[in-house]
């Protein structure tokens, strides 16, 4: 038995439900659930008044406000993905991608942080030393 009364079965599920949730972790959930909300708000609005789905891209209309919100949710996650990669990564000037993001476009800064990214982890591998060690904790 542990505290609560709870049963060696009990215990485990109820910690592993929990374990490994951070601050972030909630910060990305509570992203996917705006942007499952608001996207599909405006796709069941777009099939209640028989929009033509795609169509509307190109026009107006709910499936635009879909992809709309599909794509600032995306940067929003990505942004934040961005500035704690890069801390954990020692990566300078990470707020530049979330800048150039706004300035120019998230398909271009977003794809431009990752190559930067791996060029950093390639760089870390090369170091003598166990992987841990070489990374640091955001």
């Amino acid at each position: 038995m542990h505290s609560r009364g709870e049963t060696e079965g009990e215990w485990r599920h109820t910690v592993g439900m929990t374990r490994n949730w951070t601050p972030l972790a909630f910060v990305y959930l509570g992203l996917s659930v705006a942007g499952l909300i608001g996207t599909w708000t405006y796709n069941i609005l777009s099939i209640s008044q028989a929009r033509d789905y795609l169509g509307d891209w190109t026009g107006s209309g709910p499936s635009v406000s879909s992809l709309t919100v599909d794509l600032l949710v995306t940067a929003v996650a990505g942004s934040i993905l961005i500035v704690v990669e890069a801390r954990r990564l020692g990566m300078k000037r990470a707020w530049l991608y979330v800048v150039l993001a706004v300035v120019l476009a998230f398909a271009f800064s977003f794809p431009l942080f990752l190559a930067m990214r791996e060029r950093r982890l390639e760089a870390k591998r090369m170091l003598p030393g166990p992987p841990e060690e070489q990374l640091s904790k955001p």
